[in-house]
């Protein structure tokens, strides 16, 4: 009895110690620092040796201007534990009150301490980063490294030198730390690309390509390539990247699989030229059949965006061609699905297109190859109207594959399937689910269909315009863009002046723009900059705009406002990075 009556009384003791430092941590948070002061004092009595709590006594001393209060009790705790991050907290109370001397003093004190014993590094580096002390930090790394040249402190001093705006040495820094230990390559150059998008001084960019191809040449390690490859990636150059990468090749002629993914790469930033031209390299100097497979699905799938009518039965011929050539196996099954999809979508030859894709399915595929298969049947399905049958698919890829990209991607297919429908209280809620999908363009396009039904139901109670709208989507399902253009000028015309206009006139943008007939689509994203100036499609006009105007028409002068109107008035929009980047192009800076 005695031991379960000493194990409730612990018990409860430790309940009411966290509900005690709960209630310091809220004073303080809240900036009550009076009150956390005391709930602070007292947690410390209770844990003397306690760090954070004697930190966070000494933070509201600080905060209450009770200096000779934190000064006494700092010098305290330094004669009674000896620890050398105590020297920066006594320094930075000093330079609270502006005495830079005796600042200065103890901050040399705590340097002194590490070329006593350069593992001091450790503590005092971070006390003097966490006060923001960054050029004491990083002399504490130079100390310790100097006496002791086996420490590494490349990343952490890298990052401080671009706190300091020395760019060239943060760069330098890091290319170092790179090169030496290629494990941590990736995060480094995730703090590059981070600079690259963030830093206010556009010398950067130039400055990091100026530093790679000069290592690149006194040093003929294939890792530079490697290295420039994935800077030009940034940029999207991937005719430069495709330079590097085909350097990287002649040295290493075993793997082709680089420069198909650059491929790519270069056809989602559409890039159509450079991903023919790297995709044609594969095709020249492989003989592997995956990358075979990989390099020709690529290109069909170019050429089918891009095609015509008239282009349909060259295209028809190629695809049945490559499959008599590499043959009906799980191997070409992507080469079968374009097939199916092309003939279904393009030819309009539903039926022919699932005759492919079951005969696709007897193969021996694994689950990946059998759900991809599954969707473009259910693909099929939803063409034919088959709204119930593709539903029941798309499910299956959902079972089978529980949360996984490709599982996501059949959600948010079903979710337009009942929103095609017409049933949107059941799509509403798929598509707010699906905001949260990890990937980024599934989480972007389920916004968008959220927004679209979630205002205009706000909007129309009755949703009489969200189903005309729904219905010229579906039409754009099938392909049938002439006809999809009559359904959304109609909207325009019978509910001029309502909520869905906006997002009818950046409908019609969109697909004018896909038929290559510019000058339509920036007359409706005109509209839309003239008259809903104060929606949420305003930064899509804009940029969809600087655009045409800036990559189709050739109209620099006239792209440049529109980019500026962007960077200027929509930060938080998904394009600003890129609007800010293309601006900056056409106002002739020369460091990007």
């Amino acid at each position: 009895m005695k031991k379960l009556f000493l194990h409730i009384t612990l018990f409860f003791s430790l309940i009411c110690f966290s509900q005690n430092e709960q209630l310091a941590q809220y004073y303080y948070d809240k900036g009550d620092f009076e009150k956390a002061k005391i709930s602070f004092e007292e947690l410390l009595k209770s844990i003397p040796q306690n760090s954070q709590y004697f930190q966070r006594t000494i933070d509201c001393y600080q905060q209450l201007k009770q200096y000779d209060v934190a000064e006494k009790a700092i010098k305290e705790r330094f004669d009674k534990y000896k620890q050398s991050i105590l020297l920066v907290e006594l320094g930075y109370n000093f330079q609270l009150q502006k005495n830079e001397a005796s600042a200065k003093k103890h901050y040399d004190e705590a340097i002194d301490r590490i070329k006593k014993n350069p593992n001091e590094v450790y503590g005092i580096s971070n006390s003097f980063e966490k006060k923001a002390l960054v050029d004491y930090a990083l002399k504490s790394y130079q100390t310790a490294v100097a006496l002791v040249p086996t420490f590494n402190f490349n990343y952490q001093m890298a990052l401080l030198y671009g706190q300091l705006g020395n760019t060239e040495m943060m760069i330098s820094t890091f290319l170092d730390e790179a090169f030496a230990n290629p494990q941590n390559s990736i995060q480094i150059q995730n703090q590059l690309a981070r600079f690259m998008v963030d830093q206010g001084d556009e010398n950067f960019t130039e400055t990091l390509r100026k530093a790679l191809i000069t290592r690149a040449q006194k040093n003929q390690d294939v890792f530079w390539n490697h290295y420039l490859s994935w800077f030009y990636v940034q940029q999207k150059e991937f005719g430069k990247a495709f330079i590097q990468e085909k350097s990287i090749y002649k040295r290493n002629p075993e793997s082709l699989s680089g420069i198909v993914n650059l491929g790519q790469l270069a056809i989602e930033e559409d890039d159509p030229e450079a991903a023919k031209e790297i995709l044609g390299f594969v095709l020249e100097n492989t003989k592997d059949l995956e990358l075979l497979i990989q390099a020709n699905s690529y290109l069909l799938k170019m050429k089918i965006e891009k095609a015509q009518e008239k282009d349909f039965a060259a295209i028809n011929t190629e695809l049945a061609g490559l499959l008599k050539q590499y043959e009906i196996s799980p191997f070409t099954l992507s080469l079968q699905l374009i097939q199916a999809h092309f003939v279904a979508f393009n030819l309009r030859k539903p039926e022919e297109g699932k005759a492919i894709v079951k005969k696709a399915l007897g193969l021996q595929l694994n689950d990946y190859e059998s759900a991809k298969a599954k969707m473009e049947l259910a693909d099929i399905l939803l063409y034919e109207e088959k709204y119930n049958q593709a539903l029941l698919y798309y499910s299956q890829i959902e079972e089978n594959l529980k949360n996984d990209e490709v599982a996501h991607e059949a959600s948010l297919k079903a979710a337009k399937t009942s929103y095609f429908q017409g049933d949107f209280v059941w799509a509403l809620k798929q598509f707010k689910e699906l905001k949260a999908a990890t990937s980024e363009l599934t989480a972007n396009d389920a916004m968008e269909y959220f927004l679209l039904i979630n205002d205009n139901t706000v909007a129309d109670s009755t949703q009489t315009a969200l189903k005309q709208f729904a219905k010229g989507d579906y039409l754009l399902y099938q392909n049938r863009n002439q006809e999809a253009i009559v359904q959304f000028r109609s909207i325009l015309k019978n509910f001029k002046g309502q909520e869905i206009e906006a997002v009818t006139l950046l409908r019609l943008g969109r697909v004018y723009e896909n038929l290559g007939d510019y000058n339509s689509a920036l007359s409706q994203y005109q509209n839309i900059i003239d008259h809903h100036a104060d929606g949420i499609y305003i930064d899509e006009a804009l940029y969809f705009s600087a655009e045409i105007e800036n990559n189709k028409l050739h109209e620099p002068d006239k792209a440049k406002p529109l980019y500026e109107k962007m960077i200027m008035n929509h930060q938080d929009s998904i394009y600003f990075v890129d609007a800010r980047k293309k601006y900056r192009q056409l106002r002739g800076d020369k460091e990007l």
